[in-house]
């Protein structure tokens, strides 16, 4: 059972696993069960730096969302693929999005009336 206290560490530490600039961009790159390539990443997302995109798959793998499979050839191949985890994002994120957009459909709307 969660008290107030816990549920806000919980959701502290849930987003601090997405920190970083990137790090969404490469989540909805990878949903779906989209398995790329290192170059693909590169391409997907341009203003990314090879240094930063590699640094931030490494926290995403180290923290268990992604996975990185290597393929033993020349020239080596790598990929990346979310695991069933990191997958599991999907939902929380796509309701948080939505959440997002009603916002902007409120402020859209105008102030509501006050009583």
């Amino acid at each position: 059972m969660f008290t107030r206290e816990t549920a806000a560490e919980g959701v502290e530490q849930a987003l601090k696993l997405l920190e970083g600039r990137w790090k969404l961009v490469i989540l909805f790159h990878l949903f779906g069960g989209q398995i790329l390539r290192f170059s693909d990443l590169e391409r997907a997302i341009p203003a990314v730096s090879q240094k930063m995109l590699i640094q931030q798959l490494r926290q995403m793998e180290s923290d268990g969302i992604v996975r990185r499979i290597v393929h033993h050839q020349v020239p080596p191949k790598v990929e990346y693929c979310l695991t069933d985890w990191g997958q599991a994002l999907c939902p929380a994120l796509d309701a948080l999005l939505t959440w997002a957009a009603r916002r902007e459909e409120m402020t859209a709307a105008g102030p509501a009336p006050s009583a």
